[in-house]
């Protein structure tokens, strides 16, 4: 169990959102900057690169990890970009290498001041997504911290600043 920093001077909640390209994405950003400025906090937005992408010969598997990079820095500025004109937050911006769910329990531990995980749901006839699955799983009862989970319906900003 991961104990939690009271937020004393110093400090600010945080609220971590795992970025990638699904359009769900967008709603949990839009959340987490709309939480976070209403409650003086911050959002830490996670991209996380998997391992398995560069399983190649060395020339290749640079290469490839460059590009990957590349690719989470373009992803996170534009989210960057979204949180900023909803909010008036400053996001942090971390880049992993690893297992989604393993690198998000490590950054939590690691950072004691991440007090809510914000993730939105995925609309397909597949059910939620993966990510949103696992945390609703069995494991949920012995996850470290909130999970809040956004409808990835359609919400329109004006929509998610009524319901954050």
């Amino acid at each position: 169990m991961v104990k939690r920093r009271s937020f004393e001077e110093g400090h600010r909640r945080k609220f971590l959102v795992v970025v990638d390209e699904t359009p769900e994405c967008d709603r949990a950003l839009s959340y987490a900057a709309v939480c976070a400025e209403r409650t003086s906090g911050a959002v830490v937005m996670l991209y996380c690169i998997a391992l398995a992408d560069f399983q190649h010969w060395l020339g290749v598997e640079n290469i490839m990890r460059a590009e990957a990079m590349e690719e989470a820095e373009t992803t996170l500025a534009r989210a960057a970009e979204k949180i900023r004109a909803v909010a008036r937050i400053d996001p942090e911006s971390v880049i992993v290498e690893g297992t989604l769910s393993s690198e998000i329990i490590k950054l939590i531990e690691e950072d004691q001041d991440i007090a809510i995980l914000v993730l939105a749901a995925g609309t397909s006839s597949e059910g939620p997504g993966p990510l949103v699955s696992s945390f609703a799983s069995k494991s949920a009862g012995f996850f470290p911290i909130p999970v809040t989970i956004v409808p990835g319906t359609p919400l329109s900003d004006e929509d998610i600043t009524t319901l954050a």
